[in-house]
């Protein structure tokens, strides 16, 4: 992601962040309930990006971002499973349950990539809810890829 679009995100008002997370849990929801838990993630993924896209959203696949740290550059140091409207990272899992290290996973990414809010969902639990975490950035500090 540019820098343009990372100050856009950063721009972007909190009311409108949290109706685009809405939508994006709902359709998940939805997904969810009508297929279950089972299939691999990458289903999962091309079901919500259709539906998001669907519902008038940019939606980015598969992002391949590089890290810039002390001189070195990285290419391809993560994927971002699903990028919203340039503002809203979605990882996704089908897994029985998430572990600690998924969270502190998007956190990573949110940090790298200088955005506020992201959620991890898991479609591999019996219900939805018990597989959805919202991930917030509040990390202050210094500067990642600059």
């Amino acid at each position: 992601m540019d820098s343009g679009s990372r100050e856009d995100a950063k721009m972007l008002h909190p009311d409108k962040l949290e109706h685009i997370a809405r939508i994006v849990v709902d359709c998940g929801y939805h997904i969810h309930r009508d297929i279950g838990p089972g299939l691999l993630e990458s289903a999962y993924e091309a079901l919500l990006a259709e539906g998001l896209r669907q519902q008038g959203f940019q939606v980015k696949r598969q992002v391949s971002v590089p890290l810039k740290y002390n001189g070195v550059i990285v290419d391809n140091a993560f994927k971002i499973d699903l990028l919203i409207e340039g503002c809203l990272i979605i990882e996704l899992k089908s897994v029985d349950k998430l572990a600690p290290v998924h969270g502190k996973q998007l956190l990573t990414y949110l940090r790298l990539m200088r955005l506020p809010v992201g959620l991890l969902m898991n479609f591999g639990q019996a219900m939805f809810k018990d597989g959805l975490r919202r991930v917030v950035n509040d990390h202050r500090g210094g500067s990642y890829g600059d």
